[in-house]
């Protein structure tokens, strides 16, 4: 029989933890319950208040049996902690958002039934009594017809760098999705969702996502998410963090839900419980969520908020981890204000947008706003090695323009499944897996992002080229393209046949360690460029003066990677590889592209003939994964009237090489009989181009 008290641990007591902290403590004044232990790793201290401090919950566990354990810790933790507690015999107060996939809510369901413990889900909101009132329609307003939450905040740059994992979408191989839809606004989505009567996760028939990030942030902060199910009506969720300050606080602004009756119309203010109708507005009261948990163990009054009825949100948010990256917002659709860590950003019309969609059920794109892209990547080309697809191809039509679209390869994996590229990081939006561009080919920008211009730095000017597939012909074991660099006002800049091989590779290793590399394919790249008019420069912000950042020709950008070695036959490190010239690089690294697709890999590249040879490498590491081929590390480039070619070859391989194999690996690479090349591109092949 359980204590007359019940014994209560919070895990995690800062950030949010806070709040859950001073709560218990106000029941624990009122003797409605025990606190015997707190839980923080990142707390060096062993009491806090007189109450012992745990590093883990596991700890805590052990020294403290308890009937109710508090998680309010980093959401990819929550699943973990809940059914550690649960297993150990207590129920949960889980805060929200309960779990960042659908699995590991299927996961706690089975925990639940097993130990016959409950969880009950943080979110506020739902223990407001407007919000049963609302989904019972005691209020007169009629059957539902439409559902819209609004959410018009604004965070600074300091709240994305609060803790590691703010604004990814994983870290350290687990889901995070923190998003402006699945964390600072979730109670939106979570108390429309209720009102509209989807609780289970077979409520929801189908979720419809329009992502979308100003911030430098992995997951997206300006989204509109639309729900619908049999027989209930449409959620409509628009919602930013990019939002002029002083809406947050204002009535059916700043965060609200409007029901959309048969007879009337409401606007629920959930944070202050408000209700307005025809312009009366009655507030109601509120239960709190663990006072609710504890009157559930004694007394058996319903949860307000049992795990299970959140699985309409856990697919919402399944739907957006799922879910392309967020597009960008192009930077001359936004103004920051302030400086440093206060600075904040809002998009303009962003109230208007957000307001429409709401009241429409429209997404931003639908909506047809300047700043919402509308394109999206097509596949061009799909490479498989021994039947496994190990790389894919798109035409780049979901770049935005100021990042320069142009056909790239992503994803690119190992034959065991790392994938080795990323596509629109968050510090860069303008890197896309691997390509060829370059940031001056006669004064246009076909590399993206800001322009560098000599004694200036780098600028925002309206110079942005766009490289499109005029003509695809497939080949036994790769592809060929035609493809169109167009400037800004559409006129014909270069020509380029681009010719993609991928094959099995022989790994010829020294190091026969059974746990070294085991698996590795060959990826061949070559590029033909034939200028449009004479005199054709090529130019990187290096040959405008920068120093050690002549980039622009070839280019493999990284995911996030950890234990990072790069290096060539006499040259190891960042520093010392950038800008040098050497027959092969290599770079060998933990992958953590996602958590279903991390683990060791290497890349060696080699210049496939001795014009290649001569351009140096250009490399990063600390501030950003990538290594590429510099076409004009220090001086431009010219592009002669026959055209200028770049041949590449790649081994891709399964663990980390050591020196030794590397060079083997390069020894291999280099010994490849060069393939025939992509025929000779001529004018007369420019002007059928630019005529398509």
């Amino acid at each position: 029989m359980s204590p007359s008290r019940p014994r209560l641990i919070v895990t995690g007591i800062g950030g949010y933890g806070r709040i859950h902290l001073a709560n218990a403590q106000r029941l624990a004044a009122a003797g409605r319950v025990e606190i015997v232990a707190l839980v923080d790793p990142a707390i060096a201290e062993n009491e806090r208040d007189g109450i012992p401090l745990h590093a883990t919950l596991e700890q805590a566990l052990a020294a403290h049996p308890a009937d109710v354990v508090i998680v309010a810790t980093p959401l990819d933790t929550h699943a973990t902690l809940c059914e550690q507690a649960m297993r150990a015999g207590a129920d949960v107060l889980l805060e929200k958002p309960p779990v960042p996939t659908a699995d590991e809510f299927e996961r706690l369901l089975v925990v639940q039934r097993e130990t016959g413990r409950v969880v009950q889900v943080g979110f506020q909101s739902l223990g407001s009594e407007a919000t049963p009132a609302l989904a019972d329609d005691r209020l007169g307003l009629g059957r539902a017809l439409a559902v819209s939450a609004t959410g018009l905040w604004s965070r600074r740059l300091s709240y994305w760098k609060r803790a590691r994992w703010a604004g990814r979408r994983s870290l350290d191989g687990r889901w995070v999705v923190d998003g402006v839809a699945t964390n600072p606004l979730a109670h939106a989505v979570a108390t429309a969702l209720r009102i509209a009567g989807y609780d289970t996760a077979d409520s929801v028939a189908h979720v419809e996502t329009d992502l979308y990030r100003v911030n430098a942030i992995d997951a997206d902060d300006t989204s509109v998410i639309r729900i619908t199910g049999d027989g209930l009506p449409t959620v409509t969720c628009a919602l930013t963090l990019c939002a002029p300050p002083q809406l947050h606080d204002e009535p059916n602004k700043g965060a609200s839900v409007v029901i959309t009756g048969e007879r009337a119309s409401a606007s629920f203010s959930y944070q202050t419980d408000a209700v307005t109708i025809a312009d009366e507005t009655t507030s109601f009261g509120r239960v709190d969520l663990l006072e609710n948990l504890l009157a559930h163990r004694r007394d058996g009054v319903p949860l307000i908020v049992p795990l299970e009825s959140t699985g309409a949100f856990v697919r919402v948010v399944e739907a957006i981890r799922l879910a392309p990256e967020p597009m960008k917002i192009d930077p001359s659709a936004v103004t920051w204000h302030d400086e440093g860590d206060d600075a904040y950003p809002v998009v303009e019309g962003i109230e208007d947008a957000v307001l429409r969609a709401a009241q429409t059920g429209s997404t931003f794109t639908e909506s047809g706003l300047p700043w919402a892209h509308d394109g999206r990547d097509g596949v061009i080309a799909t490479g498989s090695v021994r039947d496994i697809v190990v790389a894919q191809e798109v035409d780049g039509v979901g770049t935005i323009p100021f990042s320069s679209p142009h056909p790239y390869l992503h994803p690119v994996r190992t034959l065991g499944g790392v994938t080795v590229t990323a596509t629109h990081p968050a510090d860069h939006d303008w890197h896309t897996g691997i390509g060829f561009a370059v940031q001056d080919a006669g004064g246009i920008n076909f590399w993206g992002g800001r322009t560098y211009v000599r004694g200036e730095g780098y600028q925002r000017l309206d110079d942005h080229g766009t490289t499109d597939v005029t003509a695809t012909r497939e080949l036994a074991d790769g592809v060929e393209h035609e493809l169109a660099w167009r400037g800004p006002d559409g006129a014909l800049v270069l020509n380029e046949r681009r010719r993609l091989r991928w094959a099995p590779f022989a790994l010829p290793l020294k190091n026969t360690d059974d746990d070294g590399p085991s698996s590795a394919w060959l990826l061949e790249f070559e590029t033909r460029l034939v200028p449009a008019s004479d005199g054709l420069l090529l130019g990187s912000p290096g040959s405008k003066g920068r120093d050690h950042a002549g980039y622009g020709g070839f280019f493999w950008r990284f995911p996030t990677c950890s234990d990072v070695r790069v290096f060539t036959t006499d040259a190891s490190g960042e520093d010392a590889v950038n800008g040098s010239v050497a027959p092969w690089l290599a770079w060998a690294a933990r992958f953590d592209a996602d958590p279903e697709h991390r683990g060791e890999a290497s890349i060696v590249l080699t210049p496939a003939d001795a014009e290649t040879a001569r351009d140096p490498w250009f490399v990063r590491v600390r501030d950003y994964p990538g290594i590429g081929s510099a076409i004009a590390w220090d001086t431009p480039t010219a592009v002669p009237e026959q055209g200028l070619t770049r041949r590449f070859r790649a081994a891709v391989i399964d663990g980390c090489l050591e020196p030794a194999d590397a060079t083997a690996a390069a020894s291999a690479l280099a010994g490849l009989a060069t393939g025939a090349g992509p025929a000779t591109t001529d004018r007369a092949a420019a002007a059928t181009a630019d005529a398509s």
